[in-house]
């Protein structure tokens, strides 16, 4: 069953306090283009607000949560589960970026690091064995409402807006957003952008049906927070929901990292720099446009090399 704009409503409520009101930043450098930071959330990326919902509708007397992620879902749960004062236990694939898996750590959650395609087992079987609740990065209706709390403030602070773009990896992000966007201004288009390496999303709308990639083909991408593919609830919201999905070259995404630091003073990740990179190659055809800067955790050499 598809969220609704009441889940969103609600998952607003139980954020609050721990999730921030991102700001809507003008970019007129790059034209009609404004930048939904999520960057500057506590944990540097939009995952916090999935998160925080998550863990406020869990049972009182739920001892911790177990997830898998490569890096910022992870964070933000474990954030989320230390505010509560419950455990946290977070499978991540092997190859995941150093400083995200630090970022983990710091937040007192423990990692365990398995083989890419084994994380989402992992990570049942530990929320099986320990009693925790299981909270994936993004098949999850609280999850996917969290998410979904970015559409109204965008609306809020660009009424005029005519179409908003958003990063797609899970589909969590776009899912909820476009849930969101459409109940409220259902004349704003909303675009998800992949990079080519890692379309699955894009091939699966066109056939009319969920087609995942092996891991083999999406780990080809520098944007390491999109490499997953869709599940079956991201793949109804969107396909219900969702204008388009376009794609971006890894050059194009590699320079649009650099762009973001050097004209709006902004840190995005690969996967964060999505969306302004499909704008600068499609923007001409969106109008009035917020492209939404999902997260801003790299590594600091990757940033300096992206930057120059």
């Amino acid at each position: 069953m598809l969220i609704t704009i009441d889940d969103v409503a609600e998952a607003a409520r139980n954020i609050d306090g721990l999730a921030l009101r991102t700001p809507l930043l003008p970019a007129a450098w790059a034209g009609e283009l404004w930048l939904k930071a999520e960057n500057l959330q506590p944990i540097g990326a939009f995952k916090i607000r999935g998160a925080a919902n998550a863990v406020a509708r869990l049972p009182e007397a739920t001892p911790g949560v177990a997830t898998h992620s490569s890096g910022n879902h992870g964070r933000a749960l474990g954030y989320a589960a230390r505010a509560k004062g419950i455990a946290c236990v977070v499978v991540v694939p092997e190859g995941a970026p150093p400083v995200k898996l630090a970022a983990i750590a710091a937040t007192g959650a423990e990692l365990v690091t398995v083989a890419p395609a084994d994380r989402d087992a992992a990570s049942a079987k530990l929320a099986a064995e320990r009693g925790y609740a299981l909270i994936p990065p993004f098949d999850h209706r609280d999850v996917i409402a969290g998410q979904g709390t970015i559409g109204p403030e965008i609306l809020a602070d660009l009424p005029d807006v005519d179409t908003v773009v958003v990063p797609v990896g899970g589909g969590g992000l776009a899912s909820g957003v476009a849930t969101a966007v459409k109940a409220l201004k259902p004349g704003t288009r909303v675009i998800g952008v992949e990079p080519e390496w890692a379309a699955d999303a894009k091939e699966s709308l066109e056939a009319g049906r969920r087609i995942a990639w092996p891991v083999e083909r999406t780990y080809r991408t520098l944007a390491d927070g999109v490499r997953t593919c869709l599940s079956d609830l991201t793949y109804a919201h969107l396909a219900a929901r969702l204008d388009a999905v376009v794609t971006v070259t890894e050059d194009e995404l590699s320079a649009a990292v650099g762009e973001l630091a050097r004209r709006s003073c902004l840190v995005a990740e690969p996967s964060g720099a999505l969306t302004t990179a499909a704008y600068l190659r499609y923007g001409a055809e969106w109008g009035r446009t917020a492209a939404v800067i999902s997260g801003g955790n790299l590594e600091p050499a990757l940033l300096a090399d992206l930057v120059r």
